[in-house]
């Protein structure tokens, strides 16, 4: 019965999500967004089904007046002194000292990863704009590694087909002094073009690579602001330097466990202030927890950036493209003269263009470079078919039969 109520959920397909995206991406919209969610869930648990607090009260407080200070400590903000220091009299100075994060650590963490999810959930959206559905292609082309070999022939044979309609569709017949402007822009910038250029998808794909580096550095602002100390950006380093220094872990001043409370109680005309010293054990795991955090978006912000960077090189230099279909019509076997290199210029350049390298990019990451070369086969043949194409061919490279 539970595995029945589960299967549908607890699959991996389903974990790893969409397949329209490269590794780095699922880094940021998936692993980190269940990381941040799994840590929101434990520190919850301990918060609302625990008791994240304990204070240390007068003796005359009977046990009411022990529960509302417990409550009346963890809503309002402790504040922390070490022990070693006196505790001032001014209340303003103690306000100033005050720790207001540790009731919103579940509500930051959830903030965190919906931030992080943002960028795929536009691309989601809007990829489809393109006419072209990225995540049926590369689905059919992953499932071919399994498949028979009549049946993954067949299926090839129908996405180049699929892709070849798309490619032809998507085409500027229309020629005046603003297309021929934008095909001009379009050689040298894909992010100020459209489909009819073959830019949409991959302008709007280094767009979203693009959110992706600026979320995960605006990360540690973010959570500048929220702990209050403007420190978590050299945490890590701190939490490093401590432990070289003194080979043990000592108690944070950020996260303190043992923090001070003021409240007033008013009986009938007079007011009686009271100073408590309570305990945050929460904050032995909050710490433990924003450390984590400060590692992975480290290494996180490290691999976006790198990826981002990579692509921008893919797509800025044309003759990646080329070296890029030119590599797997050569494993096909599909380059003999100097004319077919020319050919082979003029379909990644002018056939493909810089979507649809980007569409076959996406299939290679997702599935291997056997499916790929088929792939590529299949498109370099119904190009060579094409009448115009025929017309053009020099008598050496050999006209292919219809």
């Amino acid at each position: 019965m539970l595995n029945s109520l589960l299967g549908g959920f607890a699959t991996y397909s389903r974990l790893k999500g969409s397949n329209d995206d490269d590794w780095a991406d699922r880094c940021n919209h998936l692993y980190t967004v269940l990381l941040l969610a799994l840590f929101s869930i434990f520190v919850s648990t301990g918060q609302y089904v625990g008791d994240p607090i304990q204070c240390w009260c007068p003796a005359e407080f009977t046990s009411a007046f022990v529960a509302y200070t417990k409550y009346y400590c963890w809503i309002s903000n402790t504040y922390y002194i070490p022990m070693r220091d006196v505790i001032p009299s001014e209340i303003h100075w103690r306000e100033s000292k005050e720790i207001n994060y540790y009731q919103w650590v579940p509500i930051i963490l959830l903030f965190m990863a919906l931030m992080f999810k943002i960028p795929c959930i536009i691309w989601r959206v809007f990829n489809g704009a393109s006419g072209v559905s990225l995540e049926k292609i590369v689905d059919l082309t992953a499932a071919t590694q399994i498949g028979s070999p009549v049946t993954r022939d067949q299926t090839i044979h129908h996405i180049a087909i699929y892709m070849d309609r798309w490619l032809e569709t998507h085409r500027e017949y229309h020629w005046n002094v603003i297309v021929r402007i934008r095909q001009k822009i379009a050689k040298f910038c894909c992010f100020f073009c459209g489909k009819r250029e073959g830019t949409y998808l991959t302008g709007f794909y280094l767009f979203i690579k693009m959110l992706y580096v600026v979320n995960v550095y605006s990360q540690f602002f973010i959570l500048n602001a929220f702990l209050g100390h403007n420190f978590y950006s050299m945490f890590g380093f701190e939490v490093v330097e401590n432990l070289a220094k003194n080979y043990e872990w000592r108690e944070s001043h950020r996260f303190p466990r043992v923090t001070l409370c003021d409240f007033q109680i008013r009986q009938l005309q007079n007011i009686h202030r009271y100073t408590v010293q309570c305990v945050l054990p929460i904050n032995l795991f909050n710490e433990k927890i924003f450390i984590f955090i400060w590692f992975w978006l480290v290494l996180i912000s490290a691999a976006t950036s790198g990826n981002f960077l990579f692509w921008i090189y893919r797509v800025v230099f044309r003759q990646n493209r080329v070296k890029y279909i030119k590599k797997y019509l050569k494993i096909t076997n599909n380059i003999h003269t100097i004319a077919d290199k020319k050919l082979a210029r003029r379909f990644a350049d002018q056939y493909l263009r810089d979507d649809g390298i980007f569409v076959l990019r996406l299939v290679s990451k997702n599935s291997n470079d056997m499916v790929l070369s088929d792939l590529v086969q299949e498109l370099w043949r119904i190009f060579r078919n094409k009448p115009h194409i025929i017309k053009d061919l020099p008598e050496e490279t050999g006209r292919p039969s219809i």
